[in-house]
């Protein structure tokens, strides 16, 4: 089984905006239920299919799998929840570690967040002076949630 173990923090600052190229991501989902998500994205000019478990903490099981590009547009357009996710992602090194720091788009406007994928819950690490309030534990910065309750009505 795969297992990720991702923490989520609000940004503070702009020094991250020139850090990292932008890949633009469109992503949906085929199943948002909290016990289970099935999403669909495209990545620049790839394409996945992940689908990921509950979340326990900071930790849910995860796997990911390729797919045609082609594909991944129709069930974007076909057959995931509306309204689609999208944003651009920068991935970011810092202190031996990668973030992720998202940007989104359309009705989540003006919210971006930073990840970082851990090896354990128990990992120490480093923070960039941009990183701010950590969101972990607050479920409605999942993409999931996102589409449900978009940023723009909080």
């Amino acid at each position: 089984m795969g297992v990720e173990i991702e923490r989520k923090f609000l940004l503070s600052g702009d020094g991250w905006m020139t850090l990292g190229e932008p890949v633009f991501f469109k992503q949906g989902y085929l199943s948002s239920h909290k016990e289970r998500v099935v999403r669909v994205r495209i990545e620049g000019e790839r394409a996945v299919m992940t689908i990921k478990g509950a979340n326990q903490g900071a930790v849910r099981g995860e796997w990911e799998y390729e797919i045609p590009v082609a594909d991944a547009a129709e069930l974007l357009e076909g057959l995931c929840e509306q309204p689609l996710i999208e944003k651009y992602r920068r991935r970011i090194e810092f202190a031996g570690n990668v973030w992720e720091v998202d940007e989104f788009l359309g009705a989540n406007a003006g919210l971006v967040v930073a990840e970082i994928e851990l090896q354990s819950e128990a990992q120490q690490f480093d923070k960039p002076d941009w990183i701010g309030e950590e969101v972990t534990a607050d479920l409605r910065y999942l993409n999931s949630n996102l589409i449900k309750k978009p940023f723009s009505t909080w």
